[in-house]
């Protein structure tokens, strides 16, 4: 049977009307965006347990009616590793999805694996086999052949059925309110990540002085208006590596710009001016005037700081094989060096440490803490186990 592709305006409104009778809709999408500013998004995949269609966003008008379903409070949306779903709502609907199921996020809270792709969820849940993610299609090209449609409804096909699978298992082991809250983390982190200027992630920003500093901020702020005015990704305009080497060397004419190795490419010519003129305005900073760097500096605490890290990532790393839960979705390295510098040199940058909230904190509970003060110790019970480890309280 031919996948169905939805090129009409008024066949997409009658299928967001199904949607909103359906009540749960799984969804995917096709785009591109290794060549331009924001990525562009070239088909939609949904599926109910009813029927399935893929849209192409190029022949109609408006996708209006779906990102309101997306950001309504009565449809639920299941998605497979859905950052870019989230995404897309925010930036061409202007909103954030209400109701969003993330079978990925889902998978890690009842099992110790995550991230698993497609295929492979597919298969430890389902027992079916998929083909997995198209990869290598240029997604902007038409015709769509029925092979692309075909392989890209497959992204669809199993999702709701995952997530029936998923959620019953939840509720089983008490833990489907910790998915919840972990798909709202995950809206939540992507609203943050927007939220911050493109500067502030530039790789090696926080190794600045600060007029490095402020001369980094000038040509990262020119170098998005020129992505955006051309709709070239930013590493088109100048690469990361390139913009600190310019904040530091902070070259005042045409000739010390281009005796920084790979600044003497043609495009890099072209805006030869503009950078010069960036770095000027930066210089011209009073000393008084110029960004602080303390958002970006860390505190070297102790020379233990690592080593108390890595203790806590191995009893984090027990405790999660020992409940059955991802350790990657639990508490990352960098979470578990925060937790060391909140509970052990009391640094307090306003926010708790994530290990120590919400369900992280019923998984944790006070081991790792306990573990930092001296309360616990832990020895190896069964090597063989895949949790060797028992933690057992101190005499005092």
């Amino acid at each position: 049977m031919t996948d169905r592709l939805v090129v009409d305006q008024q066949e997409f409104e009658d299928l967001c009307n199904h949607f909103r009778e359906a009540g749960i809709v799984a969804f995917d999408t096709e785009f591109v965006s290794e060549s331009t500013f924001q990525p562009d998004l070239c088909l939609l995949q949904f599926a109910t347990n009813e029927q399935s269609a893929g849209v192409d966003p190029f022949e109609l008008d408006s996708l209006e009616s779906w990102w309101e379903i997306m950001a309504d409070d009565k449809t639920t949306i299941v998605v497979h590793g859905g950052q870019a779903e989230i995404r897309f709502c925010r930036q061409l609907g202007g909103r954030s999805p209400r109701r969003l199921i993330d079978v990925q996020l889902a998978e890690g809270m009842r099992s110790t694996s995550y991230p698993l792709g497609y295929g492979a969820l597919v298969s430890r849940v389902l027992g079916k086999r998929s083909h997995g993610k198209e990869t290598r299609t240029d997604w902007r090209r038409r015709p769509l052949s029925e092979r692309q449609v075909h392989y890209a409804m497959e992204d669809v096909e199993h999702l709701l059925p995952i997530w029936n699978a998923q959620r019953d298992s939840l509720k089983k082991l008490n833990r489907f309110e910790w998915a919840e809250e972990e798909f709202q983390r995950m809206i939540d982190d992507i609203e943050t990540d927007e939220g911050r200027d493109k500067w502030q992630k530039v790789s090696g920003i926080h190794r600045l002085r600060r007029r490095e500093l402020a001369v980094a901020i000038e040509l990262s702020r020119f170098r998005e208006s020129e992505a955006e005015r051309r709709n070239q990704p930013l590493r088109r305009i100048l690469r990361d590596d390139l913009l600190i080497e310019l904040a530091r060397r902070q070259p005042v004419n045409s000739t010390e710009l281009f005796a920084t190795r790979d600044m003497n490419r043609t495009h890099h010519k072209r805006a030869a001016d503009d950078l010069i003129a960036c770095i000027e305005r930066a210089r011209a900073i009073p000393d008084d005037e110029l960004p602080s760097t303390a958002p970006f500096k860390k505190k070297e605490n102790s020379k233990d700081e690592h080593v108390l890290g890595q203790l806590l990532a191995i009893a984090l790393s027990n405790r999660c094989a020992e409940v059955g839960i991802s350790k990657q979705l639990v508490g990352t390295s960098a979470e578990l060096k925060r937790l060391v510098r909140h509970h052990v040199f009391s640094e307090n940058d306003g926010r708790p440490p994530r290990l120590t909230e919400g369900w992280r904190a019923e998984v944790c509970g006070d081991l790792l803490t306990d573990l930092l003060d001296g309360k616990i110790s832990l020895r190896v019970a069964d090597a063989e186990s895949d949790h060797p480890l028992v933690f057992e309280p101190r005499e005092q």
